[in-house]
């Protein structure tokens, strides 16, 4: 009776014809017309292109965008850069020039007006970030903080004017605060003209046999070992996975349940699998956000686009990434850490480019908490060049990629860095260019002098070889190779050495790095390392704060600290605070660090403590409120060594704490029903007759510690195996890097994980 039911009966998935749908539904003619009506009402016409600016309001008396953005360039510009010569107004005008033309005023005005209620905000706001560092106006507005006079970067990078497309300035706050920034945003620009940009999440390789064995209801513990053997590395698909994976290859061969599985997950790898919120990414439109886009709300409420950022993109609407950096909020906590505990005032400008001290620590490759230079390879690689500049640390950022490391580009570098190999140049004309970098064509930008002074291209028309070069289209680069080759024949270059030169450069613009963000994230590579070589201990206590949730990272912080000669004191209830502290020079354990323990939890703790430390047992959970530290909470503050300041050992204080809640929590009922306290009948508390129980042995203690802190911190289980494995060994993980290349060696140590992955060849490789 109900047609509803022959589309659920129906198996058979196609649109059905006129004559089909007139007579599935011949009872309900009504719903045929309602059919065409509600068609004949829908007429929308997507369009595509023109820019979509937000009305950025133009204070008295300027009568445009573009006037006030020329006006507060200009009244800025000497206070950034100290001689205004002819070269910097000639550079200035040019770019305000393209901005104007190109009527993207607007934009910049947009974006420096949220750096500037950033800092006036007192967030931290980041040197720079990809191409907006190349530009000019961009540093005079205070928008980036490196000059690109000084460092040869680039406008064109960002805009240029020979292909039109919308400017991209990307920028850096500090982590912890940048929904305060997202918050004026909405507040300047309203509610119904600002939201995030939605994101699609994809069926990975991994993801998608988890998804598939639970459709298919295969035990779970199958499904996890088979999504096991696939490599974690990202872009990893299942095809390669059965290739380079033997044990997979066979249980897919073997088995036809795990065949199925495979085969079904294979036509579903890579789809859509659900929608999120892009991680940085804000729009905001000159009316309401309907009027531009469709827009989609989340679970947790928020609206976001339901275009992705492409589509945005093309549609000329206003796209600004917000990023938090959580490295800025250590450097934050750095600076608050060396106020409080040394007095010492010290503002990130005031850093100097070309400490020795800190490029000593470079040099050494002693850059755990370094930003961008931490890793086992780029210590490596810093202890190779041995960095003495501003200009190394530039470029090694950009040479610590897959495509340098992979080619000679990288030795090439550091030989002729150190005299080992002499400097070459194809032509005395690429000197200049290239000295920097010691004859390797290591940077877009250098693609595109070489370009404009050796064969007449404009920097814009350079931009575009660079890209056509870089993205290896063959038809763009023959028709632009022959016009390099006759521009640099008129400037009095050899046909022989314009080929030999273009060759070059297209082979490096393959791994060409954008100068710009290598340099910008180089400013913060140096602050970083100049706060862990003059102040130790605040920059790692600093670090570990922000860390306080990775535990794995917490561990690899520690031996950092033990390394440099830091004390790291146990946690401590009656001193730590919620992050990590200062006191005497020595580092004071973050509370919150501790597993299953939260920050609101410690605050309340650090709030009672004001009226004096906790005396025992009792009496902390007696002055506590209880629905915020539980039974767990307190539990694993005792197994951590927390509680070690109050009377008791830790297996005592464990024994007694279900009888002291108990008694805690009746006192603190009664207190909020008025009832005075008369004390304990025999004049004592629960904790001062805790039980006679014997203490946990090292083994047991330790064990407990690592439950509640997630790693072995007063002692390690082969502590007891030390004298005996002194015999054996010849290396511990700390003078590993002192051992010569290929020099056989003897490690003792613990297998706690073991991760494959797939190296560059594609070969399978195991982290243990």
């Amino acid at each position: 009776d109900d047609p509803r039911r022959v589309f659920r009966s129906n198996p058979e998935t196609y649109f059905k014809s006129v004559e089909e749908m007139t007579e599935l539904f011949s009872d309900y003619p009504q719903a045929l017309a309602a059919t065409l009506e509600i068609a004949e009402k829908c007429n929308f016409e997507l369009k595509d292109g023109g820019i979509h600016l937000p009305k950025f309001p133009i204070p008295e008396p300027y009568g445009s965008a573009e006037e006030y953005l020329e006006h507060l360039v200009m009244e800025n510009l000497p206070k950034r850069v100290s001689e205004v010569n002819e070269d910097v107004t000639e550079r200035i005008k040019y770019e305000i020039d393209v901005i104007s033309q190109m009527n993207f005023a607007g934009y910049f005005l947009v974006v420096c007006d949220i750096v500037s209620a950033a800092r006036r905000k007192g967030i931290h706001v980041g040197p720079g970030r990809g191409s907006a560092a190349g530009s000019l106006v961009c540093y005079a507005l205070g928008i980036t903080s490196i000059n690109p006079l000084e460092h040869g970067l680039l406008f064109e990078r960002l805009l240029n004017p020979e292909r039109v497309s919308m400017p991209d300035i990307d920028v850096d706050f500090s982590d912890d605060r940048r929904q305060e920034v997202i918050e004026y945003v909405i507040e300047k620009y309203g509610k119904e003209n600002v939201c995030q940009i939605i994101t699609f999440g994809r069926m990975a390789a991994r993801a998608v046999v988890r998804d598939v064995g639970r459709v298919l209801k295969v035990p779970y513990g199958e499904v996890d070992k088979l999504a096991k053997m696939i490599p974690s590395q990202p872009g990893t698909t299942l095809s390669k996975a059965l290739s380079f994976v033997p044990e997979l290859k066979e249980r897919y061969e073997q088995d036809p349940a795990v065949k199925r599985l495979i085969d079904l997950s294979l036509s579903l790898e890579g789809l859509a699998r659900h929608a999120s919120t892009h991680a940085a990414g804000i729009v905001i439109t000159p009316s309401r956000l309907v009027d531009h886009v469709p827009l989609f709300r989340t679970n947790r409420g928020e609206v976001t686009t339901q275009y992705e950022m492409k589509v945005l993109e093309e549609m000329g609407i206003l796209k600004i990434d917000v990023l938090g950096l959580r490295t800025l909020s250590e450097i934050d906590g750095t600076l608050e850490l060396i106020r409080e505990h040394e007095g010492v005032q010290l503002g990130m400008d005031r850093i100097p480019l070309d400490d020795p001290a800190a490029f000593e620590l470079l040099q050494k490759g002693r850059t755990i908490g370094v930003f961008q230079l931490e890793s086992s390879g780029m210590r490596d690689l810093l202890r190779r060049i041995v960095p003495t500049t501003f200009g190394d640390i530039t470029a090694v950022n950009a040479l610590y990629r897959p495509g340098p490391l992979g080619s000679d580009m990288v030795s090439d570098f550091i030989e002729c860095k150190h005299g080992r190999k002499e400097i070459s140049y194809v032509n005395k004309k690429l000197e200049p260019i290239l000295r920097e970098t010691y004859g390797v064509i290591l940077y877009q930008e250098q693609v595109m002098r070489v370009a404009s002074e050796l064969a007449g291209f404009s920097l814009g028309q350079a931009d575009i070889l660079r890209r056509a070069m870089g993205k290896k289209k063959k038809k763009e680069m023959e028709k632009q190779r022959e016009r390099f080759i006759e521009g640099a024949v008129k400037s009095d270059v050899s046909r022989k050495n314009a080929r030999k030169i273009f060759d070059l450069m297209a082979f490096f613009s393959g791994y060409g790095f954008n100068k710009s963000h290598s340099a910008a994230y180089a400013v913060i590579s140096i602050q970083t390392a100049y706060l862990k070589a003059h102040y130790p201990a605040a920059f790692m206590a600093a670090v570990m704060s922000c860390e306080m949730g990775d535990t794995n990272r917490l561990m690899v912080l520690l031996d950092e600290c033990r390394s440099l000669g830091l004390i790291v004191h146990s946690p401590d209830i009656n001193s730590g605070g919620v992050g990590f502290g200062l006191a005497n020079g020595e580092i004071i354990y973050g509370l919150a660090a501790i597993k299953n323990v939260g920050a609101q939890a410690i605050r309340a703790a650090i709030d009672e403590r004001k009226d004096g430390p906790f005396t025992d047992l009792y009496d902390f959970c007696d002055r506590v409120d209880l629905r915020l530290m539980n039974r767990r909470v307190i539990e694993n503050l005792i197994q951590s060594g927390a509680m070690d300041c109050l009377p008791g050992t830790r297996s005592q204080k464990m024994a007694a704490l279900d009888r002291t809640l108990m008694q805690a929590q009746k006192r603190q009922n009664e207190r909020e029903r008025g009832q005075t306290f008369l004390g304990f009948l025999d004049g004592s508390s629960p904790v001062e007759t805790l039980e006679d129980v014997p203490p946990w042995d090292g083994s047991e203690k330790l064990h407990k510690e690592k439950e509640s802190l997630g790693f072995y911190f007063t002692g390690h289980p082969l502590d007891r195996y030390r004298d005996m494995l002194g015999s054996l060994i010849s290396v511990d993980s700390l003078s590993l890097p002192e051992k010569k290349e290929r020099e056989r060696v003897v490690l003792a140590g613990l297998v706690s994980e073991i991760k494959i992955i797939l190296d560059r060849k594609g070969n399978p490789m195991a982290f243990v």
